[in-house]
């Protein structure tokens, strides 16, 4: 059987934080990173937007700013961002202020998904050259923690110390090892939402903030902007049934590129927490996904908002006339009404905060804005934790956005480390 002092399955941004602070801190230690993907994965492949002000991404059950604020001291000077600057704040902030709405004034970097990915490479280079062995292409498929092993498709690892952190896509994975390790969990929150395609001059904030953030009431808010040679995007999801379903997603390119289609996209989600009876987010995620599809046929939705306010669902003319005056980027979608698919009360949050939004950016509720249905994103699992460092078990810890640990690569970067330390302190 091979062994190695750490195993770490996930190799997105809280599985890299992991692997390099304990190669740095104990380069005597024998680190395997796993991935049943054949790429690393994670939020770094997807526009690679990150933020350092708290609490974006750090979820305030687990993170203090005191801590949070010590964490991204270190993940700031690893990943030396290049921060971008804004403009014009106040004149947003004072507009949101008077409907009672709220613009996060948030530090961010971008790379673009270009940028991304090449920064994924120059950081797996860095880990081989610490000794971590990397086996992409490997999925792992149970846990022994008596015996302290794991089985994957190939084969059976022993380790010392077992950290998983499987993010967002990686979900319904974490709660089957959790049901294995008989650690208790919830999962009942969800966010439901639809993401926005206009042309950049209608929503023209971008210029002045890249990802600018709102938040408006009946937890609603804006979320992962994109402009410039931006891009909606589908991802496919598979139920624990079989069943596929697909949400949308944006992503968008490096200014370096030189290159721009002249469009901007973001989401507009509202979080729903589901209580008594207390219900699976996942599993309600997935009934709404599946009928998307099943109206889509087997393929998401999209509506323009001149169709949309006349009450008439848009067709295939909606997305081929002169007033309509830009094609979908993404456009393996179905021309439909969404309020087919999406639940009542969540479209009409959603619709009032893209009312107040275009109060406060006046545009986006151009008649040829696009309107793709569903955007739907796992909050997490919330497992029992048995100390700050996100143990589950006597050898067994957990970090990143499936793990409800992070929301964004900064914050899964920062669970990572910690969740590391927590491992130094105990091998």
């Amino acid at each position: 059987m091979d062994a190695y002092d750490v195993i770490i399955v996930g190799s997105g941004p809280a599985g890299m934080g992991a692997a390099f602070e304990i190669a740095q801190k104990r380069p005597d230690l024998s680190i395997l990173i796993l991935d049943r993907e054949k790429y690393s994965t994670g939020g770094m492949r997807n526009d690679c937007k990150m933020n350092f002000t708290y609490p974006i991404g750090f979820p305030q059950e687990y993170w203090n700013e005191e801590t949070a604020a010590e964490y991204l001291d270190d993940v700031t000077e690893f990943l030396a961002p290049s921060i971008l600057e804004k403009s014009n704040i106040e004149i947003y902030k004072k507009r949101a202020e008077r409907l009672g709405c709220t613009l996060v004034d948030i530090r961010q970097s971008h790379l673009g998904t270009d940028g991304g990915l090449l920064l994924i490479k120059q950081l797996l280079k860095r880990l081989e050259e610490l000794h971590v062995t990397l086996s992409l292409g490997e999925m792992m498929v149970s846990v022994n923690d008596e015996k302290r092993y794991i089985s994957t498709d190939t084969r059976d690892i022993s380790y010392k110390k077992l950290l998983i952190a499987p993010g967002r896509k990686g979900f319904h994975f974490l709660q089957m090892m959790l049901q294995s390790l008989s650690v208790p969990f919830v999962d009942n929150i969800v966010d439901i939402g639809i993401r926005v395609e206009t042309r950049i001059e209608h929503y023209p904030i971008v210029k002045d903030y890249y990802d600018p953030k709102f938040y408006f009431d009946e937890k609603v808010r804006t979320f992962c902007t994109n402009s410039g040679d931006a891009h909606v995007v589908k991802e496919k999801y598979t139920t624990a049934r079989g069943d596929t379903w697909y949400s949308v997603n944006g992503h968008a390119y490096s200014a370096e590129r030189n290159k721009a289609n002249g469009l901007v996209n973001f989401a507009i989600l509202k979080t729903v927490k589901l209580t008594e009876p207390l219900a699976s987010g996942q599993a309600y995620a997935e009934n709404l996904g599946l009928q998307a599809a099943l109206l889509g046929g087997g393929r998401p939705l999209m509506q323009r908002v001149g169709d949309f306010r006349l009450g008439s669902r848009s067709k295939d003319s909606s997305f081929n006339s002169d007033y309509f005056n830009f094609a979908p980027s993404l456009k393996d979608c179905c021309p439909s009404d969404i309020s087919l698919a999406m639940p009542s009360k969540i479209l009409r949050v959603i619709w009032k905060g893209m009312k107040n939004l275009d109060t406060i950016v006046p545009g986006i509720l151009h008649p040829s804005t696009i309107m793709y249905y569903p955007e739907i994103k796992l909050y997490a699992n919330k497992p029992v934790y048995l100390d700050d460092n996100f143990r589950v078990t006597g050898n067994v810890f957990l970090a990143g956005d499936g793990a409800g640990t992070s929301r964004g690569i900064t914050a899964a970067w920062a669970s990572g480390m910690r969740a590391s330390r927590g491992m130094i302190s105990t091998l």
